[in-house]
């Protein structure tokens, strides 16, 4: 079977980051108000409206509070969340608590940040493109300037459990790829909002209202 067409039939499993600590907003940005629900709410739904085979939701601070909110939105059995013990580590050890938990083998990975919110056509929109042809990595992009979330082919998987925060995480694996990676362009600039302060909460609502 050529490998773009069994890529298509094991499909995309997300990985939805929600452990950090939200020290730069100084309240959880998980719990963040986004049309009319809680920012990490509003994610998994969103996620669950696309065609990705399976999403692993990683919670660490605060997950005794979060883990009931995933759990009043978790629609699907294709979903569910896990606790990184780790996570005060760095994003890294949340990617990769996220990977080690996928339980269906899937042909690529997207790496989705709660403080990223993303609507489900876009993230739609970059599911297709990126099983389209035999890409290693796909970013969205808009006005020249690349975004998230990015999507990695299944290949990669071994080089994302390697990462560490002293080496740029996945920065890494991105760069080492650069000449695999597919650019896909969007008009929207709600490709590029991520939340880590008052003032990006602000703007990024703006946008999304807009």
């Amino acid at each position: 079977m050529p490998e773009a067409q069994a890529d298509r039939q094991a499909g995309i499993g997300a990985v939805l980051l929600a452990a950090g600590e939200s020290t730069r907003m100084g309240r959880p940005k998980q719990l963040l108000e986004w049309a009319g629900r809680p920012l990490v709410q509003y994610q998994v739904q969103e996620l669950q409206a696309t065609s990705a085979q399976e999403i692993v939701v990683v919670l660490g601070h605060e997950a005794d509070l979060l883990e009931p909110l995933v759990e009043q939105v978790m629609k699907s059995p294709r979903t569910h969340a896990v606790i990184n013990p780790d996570y005060r580590q760095g994003k890294t050890t949340s990617i990769k608590t996220g990977l080690r938990n996928l339980r269906t083998a899937v042909g690529g990975v997207m790496l989705l940040a709660v403080d990223q919110p993303r609507p489900r056509h876009i993230l739609q929109r970059l599911i297709d493109a990126h099983l389209t042809d035999e890409t290693l990595v796909s970013v969205p992009t808009c006005g020249g300037k690349h975004g998230h979330p990015p999507l990695f082919h299944a290949s990669l998987l071994e080089e994302l459990l390697a990462i560490t925060e002293e080496r740029q995480g996945i920065r890494e694996v991105i760069e080492r790829h650069r000449d695999g990676l597919r650019a896909v362009a969007f008009d929207s600039p709600l490709v590029l909002i991520n939340i880590n302060t008052p003032d990006d909460y602000r703007r990024a609502r703006e946008l999304a209202d807009a």
